[in-house]
């Protein structure tokens, strides 16, 4: 199911992962890192929130927190808790599993890029290395990945289980985009 959710998403995935590539250049910058940890967070918090509250998911794969971490490492590079708790975010919920599980791919999907950058960021910018807690959170991502693939395989075995999966995880996909692009505007999943 990980291959065929690859494929037919694949139109996604270049602007899916642009804004951790965009961190890959030698002139990055503090400020630039922290835009973008304000911008995964304000995606990531809300998803942990709507998967933690989707009946059924937690029996088929382990919670994932890492909005904890961002703020965390938000928290080492200067932002203050207020400024972290007011932050915007995009709200987002889950009518069933299947649908769960696509938006957990689009995010999951982005961490088999945070060893590269984390490792990037220590190299280039060391100053940077003590706020990296959340690219550091899976050091092994191929696992995670690997259970993921494993609790789609359950979800997804008849035709339209797995077209919904497929539509969700490409509205996932569309949404992550539109909040990297600036996007704000309030998103309720499901019917």
């Amino acid at each position: 199911m990980l291959i065929q959710l690859n494929l037919a998403t694949r139109e996604h995935h270049v602007a899916a992962d642009t804004p951790s590539l965009e961190l890959l250049v030698p002139t990055v910058r503090k400020e630039r890192y922290i835009e973008h940890l304000i911008k995964v967070y304000g995606f990531e918090a809300p998803l942990e929130a709507a998967l933690r509250y989707t009946p059924g998911l937690s029996s088929l794969v382990d919670r994932r927190p890492r909005a904890g971490l961002i703020v965390q490492d938000l928290m080492r590079l200067g932002l203050g808790a207020g400024r972290i708790a007011a932050l915007g975010q995009r709200f987002m919920t889950f009518s069933s599993t299947t649908e769960a599980l696509g938006w957990m791919y689009v995010a999951e999907r982005a961490t088999l890029l945070h060893d590269t950058v984390r490792r990037y960021l220590a190299r280039r910018a060391p100053a940077l290395d003590s706020a990296t807690s959340y690219l550091a959170a899976y050091g092994d991502a191929g696992r995670r990945w690997s259970e993921l693939g494993n609790a789609l395989e359950t979800v997804a075995h008849a035709p339209p289980a797995r077209q919904q999966l497929i539509r969700a995880a490409n509205q996932g996909f569309l949404a992550w985009r539109e909040w990297f692009d600036g996007g704000t505007a309030l998103l309720s999943v499901g019917t």
